[in-house]
């Protein structure tokens, strides 16, 4: 690897899924693939995950894992996923880490996934150590294109802190989506005053590496799954017992995430059509493929959809969070998927939907699913401006 190679860091804090972790991985291959035709320089990467199980992902040549200690989110809040020790000491720990690497690495671009400051405002310091230390460094704040409800995430922004602190470390906000579906700062999920920073990618979606169907599957078949399968029984369960049409077989996907036990008993509510397997190595393979797809809403899960023709009803979480939902509506709005409500779902409207479906294909040109290919020309640019002078806590530039 050459000297003069442009450094980029990526951080995911990962307390929920696969979903942050995919989003930087896909980020990383796209930035690999364009920024040294745009640059002339060689990337090299680090991605820093929350998620043990990531290092088996297919990262881009250059680039490598950085591991931290995992933490997980219930309804009570974050705690630690495996670690026997307080959140306060692991937090400390993995800020002690994240200060590490940021120093170590040296990065010339750094692209934070979805939370400003990390879990327990762990990055809060080591960016604004490494924004003071080595001004030129670009620090970007990536986010997906719908949040939650705008009254939460004003609570949010105010737990964030003083945005001319924000805008003190963050040069860039990107927002990974079509502005014609969805605009957060319209609805007043990313506040207004930092509407001159945002960037609108489109959805992290075509250019995605899509690999052949390996599930051995006999065509034609309907494939469900639920991301990750952390908090997917109930959707899977139901699609396990639904009457798949005539003809056709089905694939339920687990996921890596979902507990073993879990996956006997969709497997014991599986009818004699339908197979159910733990994960498979490219559900964008697998989608592309089906007649048919039936899955939750999360933003990869749901890019990877639109890059294909598949009819998709998409059954989105509602709880915690609203997120799901909003995009699936905005997409249906499009006429881009179909949507069922959790109160709704039940394996006889799956059977239903499954027998509309089959035999249909869902047009999507019309929406801007080009982000991998928009976020190189972003950060070229954000490479090659002059940045902006660091503010010091009472709001005067640093010399």
């Amino acid at each position: 690897m050459r000297t003069d190679a442009l450094r980029i860091l990526l951080y995911s804090h990962d307390s929920q899924g696969l979903g942050h972790t995919r989003r930087n991985l896909a980020l990383a291959h796209a930035l690999a693939r364009r920024l040294p035709e745009l640059t002339g320089r060689p990337v090299t990467g680090l991605l820093l995950t929350g998620i043990d199980t990531a290092t088996s992902f297919e990262k881009p040549d250059g680039f490598d894992w950085a591991v931290l200690p995992g933490i997980a989110k219930d309804f009570a809040g974050y705690g630690p996923r495996n670690l026997e020790i307080g959140m306060k000491h692991l937090t400390a720990l993995r800020s002690g880490m994240i200060d590490a690497a940021l120093f170590g690495f040296r990065p010339d671009l750094v692209i934070v996934d979805r939370h400003a400051w990390g879990v327990a405002d762990e990055l809060r310091g080591p960016l604004a150590r490494l924004r003071a230390q080595f001004p030129d460094t670009r620090i970007v704040l990536g986010l997906r294109e719908v949040l939650d409800a705008p009254a939460v995430t004003a609570g949010e922004w105010r737990r964030v802190g003083d945005l001319d602190g924000f805008r003190a470390v963050y040069s860039d906000l990107w927002v990974y989506g079509d502005r014609g579906v969805h605009d957060p700062v319209a609805t007043g999920e990313i506040p207004a005053e930092l509407a001159g920073l945002v960037s609108y990618t489109g959805y992290l979606s075509a250019g995605r590496p899509l690999g052949e169907s390996v599930s051995e599957m006999t065509k034609p078949y309907i494939v469900s799954m639920a991301g990750g399968g952390a908090d997917g029984m109930s959707l899977l369960t139901a699609a396990a017992r639904a009457e798949v049409p005539h003809g056709y077989r089905h694939l339920v996907i687990a996921g890596p995430q979902m507990p073993a036990p879990g996956v006997d008993r969709i497997l014991a509510e599986a009818g004699p059509r339908t197979t159910v397997v733990g994960s498979v190595p490219d559900a964008l393979a697998e989608v592309a493929a089906a007649a048919a797809v039936i899955s939750m809403g999360g933003y990869n899960s749901t890019a990877e959809i639109l890059t294909t023709n598949t009819p998709a009803l998409i059954v989105p979480r509602e709880r915690p969070r609203q997120e799901q939902l909003i995009r699936a509506r905005a997409l249906a709005a499009r006429g881009a998927v179909e949507v069922l409500r959790q109160r709704d779902l039940s394996a006889r409207a799956l059977s239903d939907w499954m027998s509309g479906a089959v035999g249909t294909v869902r047009l999507r040109h019309d929406l801007d699913l080009g982000g991998l290919h928009a976020v190189g020309g972003l950060a070229a640019r954000a490479l090659s401006e002059t940045p902006r002078p660091v503010a010091t806590p009472g709001g005067v530039p640093s010399p």
